[in-house]
């Protein structure tokens, strides 16, 4: 498989043809071409989701800098994806989005970051315990919030094992969890005849990082490629570098479960996904809902199902995992999910464009941090094509990045330090107001010809239709989900909980763990 650059990566549309599959209680029915080659066992799953990872940065997409031998193989032997979308730029929401199927503005409090996660919403996880599969995690699950006061008895993601530490890691700020020993003890305690869902979640490359720790390591400054709404500066480069290495923590430990499979002989009967739930932890990139917040890597291998060697573009969400899972597994999926199953994709044997009604996707954001007066989010939806993609803001007299002069839905770092600390220069002053500042209603970016989202096009006559129908269909699709903020009852994100750091500095509402009574909706 070849690597594929940015420019490939997002100026590559080529149609096709696909397939459509259903569903059997035991086995998956797959498309004709592949009814003959149905395996005699249900697949085990293993599921790998870094934190804080953005899309290009991989071997397979062409990045020189971040070295990733376990995803570039899962890639090489299976299928890599160009169009893979976040249902929400932050941890808690996505997560939540992914286990249960559904949009962030279909999951209450579980749609905002460190709440609670009500457990009426059906998760995956659990109908794959259901149907006979042995689950579990190790790292991070559905997190963070309050899921005992949802009404769970363990996290959403299933049972932990998280027994096993390191002594040490590359680089101070890495998790010391041995997310690979506690595979393995997974695989040695589940009962021989059981297929398995194993979510393996890393802490990194999520912030804090050992600064220069990447130059320790022997990596080059002259190496890194710097979106265009970051400064060019050696200390940002530095910071990319250390992002870097923290990736590779992630792969590693990945690498050493594929291992782990292949000695067992399980590998080639185990689907396997990688990806990650967010995008980098750097200005105008985690927590937006630009290109470097929601859009992520994916790749994803089984032999006995999938045909090697194949980069797919359609455009896919991280509420389609679920009904995947199921298909794969055999389980229907529950109704109210929102998500489609793209196994169809998977076994198609196809490349480019394979299923040519994957030609949009959503995604959204509530509530980050504690960034604002009174606890207030930063409301907004999007709407991706392959061409475009167009953001409304519904509060656009608020600050995207948290109220001055914290800006707290920003991840401290040395990149965000500079950016501050120069905001008034000729230099960096556009760009700190791209990541800073205030946006209007409507967005409009034309990501084929300007991936970094750099140039607004909302405004623009010549662009007037493109918006008016993205603008319209994004209607039509909220209202079909029922979103509240489309309905005039989205302050109801307002009143939900939050369980992370409060800042009363900030003023207004400020109880960590409490409803806002000024916003409390009667549901």
């Amino acid at each position: 498989m070849k690597s594929i650059n940015r420019r490939h990566f997002i100026n590559k549309t080529i149609h096709g043809s696909f397939g459509i599959l259903g569903g059997a209680m035991t086995m998956p029915r797959l498309s004709n071409a592949n009814e003959n080659h149905q395996t005699k066992r249900r697949p085990n799953i293993l599921f790998a989701i870094a934190d804080d990872w953005s899309w290009p940065h991989a071997g397979v997409y062409g990045d020189l800098v971040v070295k990733t031998p376990a995803f570039d193989r899962v890639a090489r032997e299976g299928c890599v994806f160009t169009n893979a979308f976040a249902a929400a730029p932050q941890c808690s929401p996505n997560r939540a989005a992914i286990l249960t199927g559904r949009h962030i503005w279909q999951i209450e409090e579980a749609g905002t970051h460190s709440s609670i996660f009500p457990n009426k919403f059906t998760v995956f996880t659990n109908l794959l315990e259901s149907s006979g599969y042995q689950i579990g995690y190790t790292g991070k699950p559905w997190s963070p919030g309050n899921w005992e006061l949802g009404g769970w008895e363990r996290n959403p993601a299933g049972p932990g094992y998280n027994q096993h530490k390191l002594k040490s890691t590359p680089a101070d700020g890495m998790n010391k969890t041995d997310y690979a020993g506690n595979f393995e003890q997974f695989l040695r305690e589940k009962p021989t005849d059981k297929p398995f869902f194993f979510w393996y979640g890393s802490s990194e490359p999520h912030r804090v990082y050992e600064e220069g720790s990447g130059l320790k390591a022997g990596k080059r400054l002259e190496d890194v490629k710097l979106p265009a709404f970051l400064p060019n500066e050696p200390i940002v480069r530095s910071d990319f570098l250390d992002y870097a290495l923290e990736v590779e923590w992630f792969d590693h430990h990945l690498e050493k479960m594929l291992l782990l499979l292949e000695k067992r002989g399980e590998l080639d009967n185990t689907l396997i996904v990688v990806t990650s739930d967010n995008g980098m932890p750097f200005p105008r990139a985690k927590a937006n809902l630009y290109e470097y917040g929601v859009h992520m890597p994916l790749a994803v291998r089984w032999p006995e199902q999938i045909k090697p060697g194949r980069n797919i573009d359609d455009l896919i969400s991280f509420i389609d995992y679920a009904p995947t899972f199921l298909e794969a597994a055999g389980v229907p999926p529950p109704p109210a999910m929102t998500g489609k199953s793209f196994l169809d994709v998977l076994t198609s044997g196809q490349s480019g464009q394979v299923d040519s009604t994957r030609n949009m996707i959503l995604t959204g954001r509530e509530r980050h941090s504690h960034a604002r007066f009174n606890n207030f989010g930063y409301p907004a939806r999007a709407l991706r094509t392959h061409e475009y993609l167009y953001i409304r803001n519904f509060k656009p007299d608020r600050w995207p990045a948290g109220d001055p002069d914290q800006y707290h839905d920003i991840d401290p770092g040395p990149t965000k330090t500079l950016m501050m600390e120069n905001k008034n220069s000729e230099s960096h002053g556009k760009l700190f107001d791209l990541a800073f500042g205030q946006r209007p209603a409507d967005e409009l970016y034309d990501v084929k010809n300007d991936p970094d989202c750099m140039m607004n096009l909302a405004d623009r006559a010549d662009y007037a239709k493109a918006k008016r129908e993205l603008k319209k269909k994004l209607e039509s699709e909220l209202k079909k989900q029922q979103d509240p903020r489309i309905f005039g009852t989205g302050d109801v994100f307002e009143s939900y909980p939050r369980y992370g750091v409060m800042r009363k500095e900030l003023g207004g509402f400020a109880e960590r763990g409490q409803y806002n009574p000024e916003f409390k909706v009667d549901k």
